[in-house]
C-alpha cells in the first residue's frame, strides 16, 4: 500500500464521503491538495463516484473508500487503522455521517429515536475516540463533526434528529476541551437546509415553504458548506475550537 510522506501531504478522513455534503467536502478537500479518504455505509457505487471525481480532479492524489457502520465499534476501528496504515497520519477528521427517522413525538416508535441516536450520536463518539489516538501522538489535529441547527433551534416532527444533533454540539465542546492541550482542535457545523439527496425527498410546497423562512431565499449548496468546513479543519485555523457554525441563509436571525 502507498504511504504518504506525512511532511509533504495534508491527509483527511470523511465519513459520510460519497454523496451530499461529505462529498462536496472530499472534492473541496481534494481542490486543496489534500489526500482523502472516504467513509461509505453501503452505496459503494456512489463512493466509487466520489474517488473517480476525485482523480479527476488530482491525478497525483491518494484517494480511498473504506466501508463501515460509524455506530459499529469494530467497524470503525477497522477502517480507521486501515486509513492510517495507507496515509501514515490523519490530519483532519470530517464527520458527516447521518440518518434521519422523522415523526410527531406521539407516533414516534422507540427503535425510530434509538437508530437516529445510534448513528448520529453514538457514531460521533466511536469515530472521533478513534481519531483522537493518533491526532494526541501526533500533537496537532482537526475535527469537525456535522450538527444541524435543529440541533441548536429544535424542529417539530425532529424531537430524535434535534437531540443527537444537539449531543453532537456538547460531545464536541468537550473534546476541544480536552484536545487542546495537544493541539487538536474541534468545532462544528450546523447547517441549515441544504439541497442534498436528504432533503431531495421533500415535497415542493415543504421545500418553497422553507426557503420562505430564509432571508437569502434559497437553499444552501453542498459546496457551500464544504468550504467552511474545509476552513476549520485546514492549517488555516489556528485559534478557533469549540465553535458551532450555523450556515443558514439568516434562517435564523
Amino acid at each position: 500500500m502507498n504511504r504518504v510522506d506525512e511532511f509533504v501531504t495534508p491527509t483527511v478522513l470523511i465519513t459520510g464521503g460519497s454523496r451530499g455534503i461529505g462529498r462536496a467536502c472530499a472534492i473541496q478537500f481534494a481542490k486543496m491538495g489534500y489526500h482523502v479518504g472516504i467513509n461509505f455505509a453501503g452505496n459503494e457505487a456512489a463512493a466509487d463516484e466520489t474517488i473517480s471525481l476525485l482523480r479527476d480532479i488530482r491525478p497525483e492524489g491518494i484517494f480511498r473508500k473504506f466501508r463501515g457502520d460509524v455506530a459499529n465499534e469494530n467497524d470503525v476501528k477497522t477502517f480507521v487503522s486501515e486509513f492510517l496504515q495507507i496515509y501514515g497520519r490523519i490530519d483532519a477528521f470530517v464527520h458527516c455521517a447521518g440518518i434521519t427517522r422523522d415523526g410527531l413525538l406521539v407516533s414516534m416508535k422507540p427503535e425510530a429515536f434509538d437508530d437516529v441516536v445510534r448513528v448520529n450520536l453514538r457514531g460521533t463518539y466511536l469515530c472521533c475516540k478513534e481519531v483522537f489516538r493518533p491526532m494526541m501522538k501526533q500533537r496537532c489535529g482537526h475535527i469537525v463533526n456535522l450538527s444541524s441547527v435543529c440541533g441548536v433551534h429544535g424542529n417539530a416532527g425532529q424531537a430524535n434528529y434535534a437531540a443527537s444533533k444537539a449531543g453532537v454540539i456538547g460531545f464536541t465542546k468537550s473534546l476541544a476541551k480536552e484536545g487542546a492541550a495537544r493541539g487538536i482542535l474541534a468545532n462544528v457545523i450546523a447547517p441549515g437546509f441544504v439541497d442534498t439527496d436528504m432533503t431531495s425527498v421533500l415535497s415542493e410546497a415543504t421545500k418553497k415553504a422553507m426557503t420562505e423562512q430564509i432571508p437569502l431565499k434559497r437553499a444552501a449548496r453542498a459546496e457551500e458548506i464544504a468550504r467552511a468546513v474545509a476552513f476549520l479543519s485546514s492549517a488555516e485555523n489556528t485559534y478557533i475550537t469549540g465553535q458551532t457554525l450555523e450556515i443558514d441563509g439568516g434562517m435564523f436571525l
